[in-house]
Formats: C-alpha cells, structure tokens, sequence
C-alpha cells in the first residue's frame, strides 16, 4: 500500500502525496472536523510512523490512506441540505444531540457526502417537529 509522504489543504480541499508519488485529494465535506477547524488545528497533524493515518492530537481525529481513495464529491442538493437551509438558525450541532449522534454525521448529510437511510431521514424530521412544537408554546 502507498504510504502518506506529506499533505496540504487549500480552502477547500485535503491533498495528501504519497511515497509512489500521487497525489489525492479531498473535500473538506468529506471531513466536518477538519473543515470546521482553523489553520493552526489543521496544521496540528502528525502521520503516524507506517505512513498510513493522519492524527489530530487537537480536533481527536483520525484519517486513514485509504479515505483519500473514496471519488464521492459534496452533493449540496440533498433533502437533509434543503431542510437545513429552510431554517439557517437551527444549531446542527443540537440537532445531533436531540437525535443522540454525532454533529459530524449530520455535516456530512447536509453537505451530501453520506445519504442518510429512510429511519435516520425519519428521525430528522421527527426531532425537527419536535423543536417546532416546543417553539410553538414558547
């Protein structure tokens, strides 16, 4: 397997290049921690001794090689998007706590780089009822 020689990011996107001499690249979608992150927490990394993960010591995240294999490109035309975006106040990050799972996951449906199953969209709308009903008898 290729092993990770260095890596960047831009304003968008990871760049790893690798002891075989590609270069790959990822949206930043691909990985709410880091796109969330500053310049200094990105920068914090360090690549572990086989050349194979990428560790955030700050942001306690984790990048294995092989995520930099994956072609799924952000998809912001998506159902969870078009929820979030009728309603740019809510705080996702409560969301995902209301719904019991990690912020990021959430991140990662509304930017399109995961697709959430039929009981997890279901779950969605049901905690987004439910913060509306308590709106309603504030």
């Amino acid at each position: 397997m290729e092993k990770i020689k260095n890596l960047w990011f831009d304003d968008a996107r990871i760049y790893i290049r690798t002891d075989a001499g590609n270069k790959y690249s990822r949206p930043l979608e691909a990985f709410p921690e880091l796109k969330d992150a500053d310049a200094e927490q990105r920068n914090a990394f360090t690549i572990d001794a086989d050349g194979e993960e990428i560790r955030w010591e700050v942001l306690d995240a984790d990048l294995h090689i092989s995520s930099f294999f994956e072609t799924n490109e952000p998809n912001p035309h998506n159902e969870v998007a078009e929820l979030f975006s009728r309603f740019p106040w809510l705080n996702t990050a409560e969301v995902a706590k209301a719904m019991g799972v990690h912020p990021s996951l959430i991140a990662r449906y509304i930017y399109g780089m995961a697709k959430p199953t039929p009981q997890r969209m279901s779950q969605i709308r049901s905690s987004l009822h439910t913060f509306g009903r308590e709106l309603q008898t504030a």
